[in-house]
């Protein structure tokens, strides 16, 4: 049997319409009919050749997250069966397939059952994002109710859901963002701050009364991580998804405080701790069907005829909320 894919040939090249035959899961895999494919900027990264921590091999079919319904289970696979509906970040780095395709076997670890409350284009949005903030929010930084969180970045993808995720577990939210998006983070459960309107000293007085904050998420890297450093309170913690420049620790060193990176991709890159991937999506499951986490769209809706103006509302950076597209 065959399938539909979008098919890369070349680094930074088109994405072609391509008959491939159709997947079988193997041992411990899952058949899934893709119905919607979640796009995040490391997905453009992937396609330009350029994120040196993710190499997928050409021909290559891009798409780490994705959506759909179970169609078959390979051998050994007990929580699924044919007709569920899952989501999962499964593949589009290290040569495994990814989601911009009608079908795709991927580890039955990676998946779990689809929140009931979200359409297929919602849930797609949701498995890099939220395994990227529970990773360091719970995971690393092990955030507790009463504790102050300052969330670096709280408008974007993994931003937006880290600010949910540290109010759901009771802790007091603070986020940065632009002007625009000031109203949308207060909204998410976090008091805003403008970054361009306050330094790092302003809003850790007026906030914190310049102790710090307990837990710094930092959501955007470089020059930011390092404000981070400075933020964080005595014995506090930083936790970093970008945390891959060259930084002066001194700021850390002299709260003695300590600092935690973040590398989500490693499960799917090495086969290790799959299994946890699928257990994170299961609490963010619970926690969107008790109406603590919503995922932000971008409100254009694109499919795979159009998936070329998905990729350049991210890389033009005009998307507001996550790029999902519609593979059903």
């Amino acid at each position: 049997m065959s399938m539909q894919a979008l098919v890369l040939n070349r680094y930074n090249g088109p994405l072609e319409m391509t008959t491939l035959s159709r997947p079988e899961p193997a041992r411990g895999q899952v058949l899934v009919r893709i119905a919607a494919s979640g796009l995040n900027p490391l997905d453009t990264k992937i396609r330009a050749g350029s994120a040196a921590h993710a190499k997928h091999p050409l021909p290559l079919v891009l798409g780490i997250d994705l959506a759909g319904t179970v169609e078959a289970v390979g051998e050994g696979v007990s929580a699924f069966k044919a007709g569920d509906e899952v989501y999962g970040m499964t593949g589009g780095v290290g040569g495994i397939q990814g989601s911009l395709a009608q079908y795709a076997a991927v580890d039955a670890d990676l998946l779990a059952l689809k929140p009931a409350t979200l359409t297929m284009c919602e849930a797609a949005a949701l498995p890099l994002v939220f395994i990227t903030a529970y990773s360091g929010i719970v995971d690393r930084a092990r955030v507790q109710a009463g504790q102050t969180v300052l969330v670096q970045g709280g408008a974007g993808g993994v931003g937006h859901v880290s600010v949910q995720l540290a109010a759901a577990l009771g802790a007091k939210v603070y986020a940065t963002a632009s002007s625009r998006d000031l109203d949308l983070v207060a909204r998410l459960g976090a008091t805003p701050i403008d970054y361009r309107e306050q330094t790092v000293e302003q809003y850790v007085a007026t906030h914190t009364q310049g102790a710090g904050f307990d837990v710094v998420a930092d959501n955007v890297g470089g020059a930011t991580l390092d404000a981070s450093f400075a933020a964080v309170r005595h014995f506090g913690h930083v936790v970093s998804a970008l945390g891959w420049g060259t930084h002066a620790l001194a700021p850390l060193s002299f709260r003695e405080a300590s600092y935690s990176g973040v590398f989500t991709l490693y499960p799917l890159l090495s086969g290790q701790n799959r299994a946890h991937h699928g257990a994170m999506l299961r609490e963010a499951t619970r926690l969107v069907e008790a109406g603590k986490l919503t995922p932000r769209l971008d409100p254009r809706r694109f499919d795979m005829a159009s998936a070329e103006r998905a990729y350049e509302a991210i890389t033009g950076g005009t998307a507001r909320g996550k790029i999902v597209v519609d593979i059903a």
